[in-house]
């Protein structure tokens, strides 16, 4: 689970319990990486607002199986496996096409996402997101408009960004607490993207 106490869903009461169970997925499965947050509910709700908004969010202008190839390509370069799997496996369910996310899982553990099978505005954003993953000093505003040339507008490269910046935090929550996928179900999300308080999981 974690190399930190967890309380499990069973045994949560109060605020806790009331988190839980809007983040529940079938059988009261609660995800690992919210459940590292279990002796301070706070920073789970915080994650939580911030996922959903970020990720799950029907104002979003990017297609959200692209947001998930962004999250699954920076949890790669963070050699996070939990959100590989994770992330991958909600990727492969959204595009609803299981060769070619295949294909684009090959190009990332390649680290060659020219050779994925994605269009060049997209091939653009992930290697922006690999320049703010790896070295986020060195982004200038360059970088910016080289997004804006192939294609994406200013709203568009603020959700880039943010997915980003968001999987580099689940990232460390994972890596730094000794997150495991164990008694995980891989893929759920949030999927009602219209209703920012809607944490279940499906």
């Amino acid at each position: 689970m974690s190399w930190i106490k967890t309380v499990p869903f069973q045994e949560a009461t109060g605020r806790l319990k009331k988190l839980y169970e809007r983040v529940t997925g079938p059988d009261n499965n609660v995800d690992n990486i919210m459940m590292a947050h279990s002796l301070r509910p706070h920073s789970m709700e915080g994650h939580m607002a911030l996922y959903k908004n970020v990720l799950h969010h029907s104002a979003n202008a990017v297609p959200k199986w692209f947001l998930e190839v962004l999250g699954v390509w920076v949890s790669s370069l963070n050699r996070c496996d939990y959100c590989v799997e994770h992330h991958f496996s909600g990727l492969q369910r959204l595009l609803g096409d299981a060769g070619r996310g295949n294909a684009i899982r090959t190009a990332i553990k390649a680290e060659t996402p020219e050779t994925a099978p994605l269009d060049t505005a997209q091939i653009a954003a992930m290697h922006y997101a690999r320049k703010l993953t790896e070295a986020p000093a060195d982004i200038a505003e360059a970088d910016i408009q080289a997004l804006r040339t192939s294609g994406w507008d200013d709203g568009e490269i603020l959700e880039i960004n943010q997915v980003c910046a968001y999987f580099a935090y689940a990232n460390r929550t994972v890596l730094g607490l000794g997150c495991s996928t164990d008694g995980d179900l891989l893929g759920l999300s949030p999927n009602n993207s219209d209703d920012p308080a809607d944490w279940g999981h499906k």
